[in-house]
């Protein structure tokens, strides 16, 4: 429960952020990964269920497909790409689902499912179901919610 609070406070600080946003700052370009403020809100909020997901079939013992960090790159390009013209409103919805579904399925886990390892993306070291909940799920959070406060000076 823990880990699904602190989740929950890093994505509710994102809905917040968002929601005080001018339409200026929603067009800014971040530094950090050289989108919109807006389209780098919407890939944060849109990667709750898929990292939730990953937490999920690790702690269900699963293997994950090869999946590289190139791919992951590129399919974060393809998702810049694709919505490049997304809203505020499609954004907090987007962002209140996905935190409900990550949120539940981190309630769900056991103490013995945080220990359960697996790897994330092809060469890259294993990770506990813990360590991807904190380095990967809440830091994803954390990291694009910084670099969106850095743009709009909040």
């Amino acid at each position: 429960d823990m880990l699904a609070k602190q989740f929950e406070e890093r994505a509710n600080a994102l809905t917040e952020a968002i929601e005080k946003m001018s339409d200026a700052d929603w067009k800014k370009v971040t530094s950090a990964e050289k989108w919109p403020v807006g389209v780098t809100a919407h890939h944060a909020a849109g990667a709750h269920e898929p990292i939730s997901g990953m937490v999920k079939a690790v702690a269900s013992g699963q293997t994950l497909p090869h999946f590289t960090m190139q791919m992951l790159d590129e399919s974060n390009a393809q998702h810049a790409k694709d919505f490049a013209g997304c809203t505020k409103a499609e954004t907090i919805a987007l962002n209140k689902k996905g935190t409900a579904t990550a949120s539940a399925i981190v309630k769900g886990l056991s103490d013995a499912d945080l220990g359960k390892s697996g790897t994330l993306l092809t060469g890259m070291p294993a990770m506990t179901v813990q360590q991807i909940i904190e380095g990967v799920l809440i830091n994803h959070v954390n990291e694009h919610l910084g670099s969106i406060k850095a743009t709009i000076g909040k």
